[in-house]
């Protein structure tokens, strides 16, 4: 599966548990780690565990192998490796404190819109 197509699931699993402010970098041209890195975030350590839940049933219906996953006990930042596309779920008070964003700034932001098609 192209990382592309992979990605794109992974932020419809996202937006299906109501998960807010979903960001996809393209790390292709910045880092060897992953082709993407898809950031987001619940409002509350219920929610963020929720989201990945969602994240990883729906890698592995679709066939995924989820490399690993971490922080979800705790649920303020979880980390979910699909291998090519890293998922980044945060709380909401995690993801302003960490910025990724403005940490991986050379990466390009992807439309959700583009990635589809």
């Amino acid at each position: 599966m192209e990382s592309k197509e992979l990605v794109t699931i992974a932020a419809q699993a996202c937006d299906e548990k109501r998960a807010t402010d979903i960001v996809v970098l393209d790390m292709s041209d910045v880092s060897l780690i992953a082709d993407y890195f898809l950031i987001c975030e619940g409002s509350n350590e219920r929610q963020v565990q929720a989201i990945a839940r969602e994240l990883k049933n729906q890698a592995e219906e679709n066939g995924i192998d989820v490399k690993r996953m971490e922080g979800f006990e705790q649920a303020r930042w979880i980390l979910v490796d699909l291998n090519d596309v890293i998922c980044h779920i945060f709380h909401k008070d995690e993801r302003h404190y960490y910025n990724l964003e403005r940490l991986w700034g050379d990466a390009s932001t992807v439309a959700l819109e583009g990635l589809e098609g």
